[in-house]
């Protein structure tokens, strides 16, 4: 912690940072001083993530209009979307870990075939899943829990957000590959064209203003795939043109298999972590549609709202995840170590802020979605207990990233596993159901996941075994 503090109190020029790292600095972040290196990683990688949680609050606002169905189907569509996400983060970590350790080693030959590679693999996974998620929404929604309304009312919205899966896929693997790079402006620069799209054509789409047909909650699926893919061709637009820190030329379009195993044995702990960390919400769903649909409307609407605030600090994790892979390339473990609980510090102090609006201002929140007094009582309760456990998450966000980031996914898969699947859903089901708590008990079965993560997240991380992983 001594080190956090330090580097906090680092003499950093806060505007002339702010003003580089949204141009897109060139800087060397394996020397010089390591928080300012974070904050022209974190800068624009928060502002990524924040944009990327306007997906998500942008569709609930406009879909809330429709009634507790609709939101419903944006809930449950969203918790099957879960895997599909944890299949792309897991390749995302794989794609910054190796990116990010070639960069630091000065190979960019090798981080340029690492992209490609893991582009590939994208495709690959993302194409079959897509397929059957078309074909198969309705069963899909129904196995979820869905009663014959909801599945009327979204059967449309989950085809196409299942059926077109690759952008997601694509979106969240290439920015990656820009952040282990440290490109991280670029990453954010494509979401802010995704969300200006997303945001045109949501309720024009969904209500059919002008020319536009009335799509009722489907809209909100065709408004967003439109934005992402819009923002995947500029991607790799940016990739083929040479004028970055990472460069994919004719050379390297063609698949090594060597880099390829790498690469999935990387991925596959990596899928596996965040199939573990991000599947535990469809155990929550299913636990919470015995409660009816106005428990997982409320439960989408908190976990929606709270999603926007903890984005953000994916944005710092994912600097301390390039700043360790990167230092670790060019041999300065200390330097990674560093970055890493400086990082936590700058986290901690803006996700406890965060926890204090949301605690007491969760009602005036939660009514900028609903109104619904079935709906509104329950996303209230749920905002403001989930906070509760934001200052511990932060240093677990941050700690659980740079083990990624070093190219160790198997680690956080199995504390993952302990805090979520172990811990978590049965904790849920206990205080939802034997203990009589309903909804409220799978809230606080959330926080206290979220702070068991961040405990021994910090106590594995100080053991130093990440240090000698090989990439």
């Amino acid at each position: 912690m001594a080190s956090a503090a330090e580097g906090a109190a680092e003499k950093i020029p806060f505007w002339p940072t702010v003003r580089e790292a949204l141009r897109g600095s060139r800087r060397d972040y394996t020397s010089g001083p390591i928080g300012r290196a974070i904050l022209l990683l974190a800068i624009p990688m928060v502002l990524e993530m924040v944009l990327e949680s306007v997906f998500a609050v942008v569709d609930v606002f406009w879909v809330s209009r429709l009634g507790p169905d609709a939101v419903a189907t944006v809930g449950i569509t969203e918790s099957m979307l879960a895997i599909l996400y944890a299949v792309a983060i897991g390749l995302s970590m794989a794609a910054t870990a190796t990116v990010a350790r070639r960069t630091g080693e000065k190979n960019p030959e090798g981080a340029s075939s690492a992209a490609v590679q893991a582009i590939a693999l994208g495709i690959a996974i993302a194409v079959p899943i897509g397929i059957t998620g078309a074909l198969f929404a309705p069963k899909l929604l129904t196995l979820m829990g869905a009663n014959a309304s909801i599945v009327r009312t979204g059967a449309g919205f989950t085809r196409v957000m299942l059926g077109m899966n690759v952008v997601i896929v694509l979106l969240f693997l290439i920015n990656a590959i820009f952040r282990g790079a440290g490109d991280a402006a670029i990453a954010m620069r494509v979401l802010w064209l995704a969300n200006i799209i997303n945001l045109l054509l949501d309720p024009c789409l969904i209500f059919g203003l002008g020319p536009f047909p009335a799509l009722g909650v489907t809209g909100a699926a065709v408004a967003t795939t439109c934005g992402r893919g819009t923002a995947v061709l500029v991607q790799f637009v940016t990739l083929f043109r040479g004028q970055r820190r990472i460069v994919v030329a004719r050379r390297h379009l063609r698949l090594d298999p060597a880099v390829m195993l790498r690469m999935l044995r990387l991925a596959g702990n990596g899928m596996v972590q965040a199939v573990v960390g991000t599947a535990s919400w469809l155990g929550l769903v299913r636990i919470l549609s015995t409660f009816g649909s106005a428990a997982i409307a409320g439960y989408t609407i908190a976990i929606r709202i709270i999603v926007f605030a903890i984005l953000p600090s994916w944005g710092m994790s994912n600097a301390a995840a390039t700043m360790v892979g990167q230092s670790l390339g060019a041999g300065k473990p200390d330097r990674a170590e560093k970055s890493v609980w400086i990082a936590g510090f700058y986290n901690m102090i803006f996700l406890g802020c965060v926890g204090i609006v949301f605690v007491t201002l969760a009602g005036p929140i939660v009514s900028l979605f609903t109104t619904d007094p079935a709906v509104t009582p329950i996303a209230v309760r749920g905002l403001r207990t989930v906070s509760y456990g934001f200052l511990f998450y932060a240093y677990g966000m941050v700690t659980v990233a740079a083990f990624n980031g070093a190219g160790d996914t198997f680690t956080p898969t199995i504390i993952n596993l302990f805090c979520f699947w172990l811990w978590e859903i049965p904790l849920a089901w206990f205080l939802a159901r034997r203990a009589g708590f309903g909804p409220p008990g799978v809230f606080w079965a959330i926080a206290i996941a979220f702070s068991t993560v961040a405990v021994v997240g910090a106590i594995t991380f100080r053991r130093g075994g990440w240090k000698r992983k090989k990439v």
